[in-house]
């Protein structure tokens, strides 16, 4: 027959305690429910993020231009439909108020700069007209919209 010798500490089967009665701080850190939230989080921006993108469709007209430097403000967009619908953001605007509207939007904003997005189809005209009802409002920055990968004109491809 084996033997075995069991020890018993001082207290008689019971933790010991710190002295002034304080509980030892945990030192270990649950990350669950931090991923939790992150995972929550990547759901919420994936179904988000295609929805900010300006929603008016258009054939834009691909240029070899270089892209505009970004700004702090979201930038205003104008943009003209190949029915020659004249649209801010994405709410239709009649031509005879566009000036007025584009008064009462440059009144509130800090930055001039406007985004022109016309279709391929519509005439130079109908695109100058625009431009100059956006002088007329206030707005002096204005840049066109275009697609990347049209010809550069130089004899090179891009």
């Amino acid at each position: 027959m084996g033997a075995g010798v069991i020890q018993k500490d001082g207290g008689g089967g019971h933790r010991r305690r710190r002295r002034g009665g304080r509980a030892r701080p945990m030192s270990e850190i649950n990350v669950t429910p931090f991923v939790d939230v992150m995972l929550v989080l990547l759901i919420i921006f994936m179904v988000a993020a295609p929805l900010m993108t300006v929603g008016v469709p258009v054939e834009l007209p691909k240029t070899a231009a270089n892209a505009l430097p970004g700004e702090q403000e979201e930038p205003l967009a104008i943009t003209i439909t190949a029915e020659g619908q004249v649209m801010i953001q994405t709410t239709e605007v009649p031509r005879d108020e566009l000036v007025n509207r584009l008064r009462a939007i440059a009144a509130e904003r800090a930055s001039d700069r406007v985004f022109v997005r016309a279709d391929g189809a519509v005439p130079y005209a109908g695109v100058v007209q625009v431009m100059g009802a956006l002088n007329r409002a206030g707005f002096s920055n204005i840049g066109l919209v275009t697609d990347a990968g049209g010809p550069a004109l130089d004899g090179q491809e891009n």
